[in-house]
């Protein structure tokens, strides 16, 4: 039986208001399109939905019975709206982040801290992970965007460059004195000290390595660490030189703990990205937050 949704709202707002012309005024159609439209729900149903009285129309028993299961269905439509509305006026919604420890202490932090006090009802959920795979995570539909590290580039991903980065060489100040730094380095004479990097397979460690090879210089690390606050507290202890981005290191350069040991070359600037899937539209909540993000 296939019947037209706008019938079933005629008769709905017929059998509520109890009156067809009523029904037309609340629909902003004339009384003989609601006649008409009742007549061929009738003849589909097989059998009358309503009869006439002196005050306007009541239903029938038949009548009655379609309306209980339509007033039902006109109130989830009506609750699912509702819903929506709440979505978009941001009282109600989820957002999916992905993003490696680093970016979430540095960058996102302070953007959720504002966003959760202004939506509290908004739930956020942020899933660790490298940049290659908050890109994977992205494109199997797991996460609403990531924040990731660039450059990166993906056919079905699109890349937004937020804040600028800066990657940089240090050493703990009991080493730089002992070592004769901070004299200018190049690439070459890295060789001579230990070094201290990332574990491979993150995009912060391979950008390191591709400027490296860029120079022909293949780098060695003495030590692979997980994150960029091992590689702090590693260099602040004495154990070499370590690469590290300085804007999530400046307290312990501020304070002397680090210093910098300045590179010839130095590495060129990056940036951090907003990734999203190319073509699939982002819910009400995700798009504000982004909007909030530099």
């Amino acid at each position: 039986m296939e019947i037209n949704m706008e019938w079933y709202r005629v008769f709905y707002w017929t059998a509520r208001l109890g009156s067809l012309s009523r029904a037309a005024d609340h629909l902003h159609i004339t009384q003989p399109a609601v006649s008409h439209t009742v007549k061929h729900l009738e003849e589909t149903i097989g059998g009358p939905l309503f009869f006439r009285t002196t005050k306007g129309v009541k239903l029938t028993s038949e009548g009655d019975v379609l309306f209980r299961y339509i007033e039902q269905a006109f109130g989830l439509i009506e609750i699912g709206e509702k819903a929506i509305a709440d979505m978009h006026n941001l009282h109600s919604g989820e957002i999916n982040i992905g993003a490696s420890d680093t970016l979430c202490k540095y960058y996102l932090l302070p953007h959720l801290e504002y966003f959760h006090a202004a939506y509290p009802d908004i739930r956020i959920r942020i899933t660790n992970r490298t940049t290659p795979e908050t890109l994977s995570l992205l494109k199997e539909g797991k996460i609403d965007f990531g924040i990731v590290h660039l450059p990166a580039s993906d056919k079905q991903i699109d890349f937004r460059a937020s804040s600028p980065i800066h990657d940089c060489l240090v050493a703990g100040k009991s080493y730089a004195e002992r070592a004769g730094l901070p004299n200018p380095l190049s690439l070459h004479d890295i060789g001579n000290y230990p070094l201290l990097m990332l574990e491979t397979g993150g995009s912060t460690r391979r950008y390191v390595d591709q400027y490296a090879e860029l120079q022909g210089v293949k780098l060695k690390p003495e030590f692979e660490l997980g994150s960029i606050e091992l590689l702090v507290q590693f260099a602040r202890s004495g154990f070499g030189l370590a690469f590290v981005i300085r804007d999530y290191a400046k307290d312990e350069m501020q304070t002397g703990q680090l210093i910098e040991v300045p590179l010839d070359p130095p590495i060129p600037e990056r940036s951090i990205g907003i990734a999203t899937l190319r073509g699939i539209p982002l819910s009400a909540a995700a798009k504000s937050f982004l909007a909030l993000l530099p």
